[in-house]
């Protein structure tokens, strides 16, 4: 599948895979098939999952429980790798660059497509979707593209509960 079908479920659904806000860590292991890294914080009250460009943080409760989870597209312009395991462990082709012009335009011939909430982050605007709870994080610096992201490019898509999830 290719990136853009793949981030317009994601913005319209609210689910990464069928994942979505409550998901277990259980349900996030038979889901995602790639090496990650754990950190729980020093309290154990959050515990981060890192699989490089994916990240779930997740709250305790009798078992954790997925309360966010962000694609961070910034880091495929200068790791290649990163969409290669990726492609080969989910069945996703990333690019390495990916512009909000064509996420946005393929978006709006999606049926469903939530309403959009802009606001500007220094640096970035946010595209906040809040029927679905996903946001997309996109540069509004005016640099060319290189190692790092260009203007209009989009830096992150994320799935946020607005509360504690237990």
């Amino acid at each position: 599948m290719n990136a853009l079908p793949f981030l317009v479920s994601f913005m319209t659904s609210g689910r990464l895979h069928g994942l979505g806000i409550g998901s277990t860590l259980s349900k996030v292991d038979q889901t995602i098939h790639a090496g990650f890294v754990d950190v729980v914080d020093d309290e154990g009250l959050s515990l981060r999952r890192d699989y490089g460009f994916l990240e779930f943080s997740f709250n305790p409760g009798p078992e954790w429980v997925m309360a966010n989870c962000s694609i961070e597209l910034h880091k495929l312009a200068s790791s290649r790798s990163m969409a290669k395991k990726w492609r080969k462990s989910m069945q996703v082709h990333f690019p390495q660059y990916l512009a909000w012009d064509e996420l946005r335009a393929e978006l709006s011939r999606a049926p469903g497509t939530p309403s959009l909430k802009v606001t500007g982050q220094g640096g970035f605007l946010e595209y906040r979707a809040a029927a679905t709870d996903v946001s997309v994080i996109v540069s509004d610096d005016h640099e060319a593209r290189g190692r790092s992201l260009g203007h209009g490019d989009v830096w992150s898509v994320s799935l946020w509960s607005a509360e504690r999830t237990l």
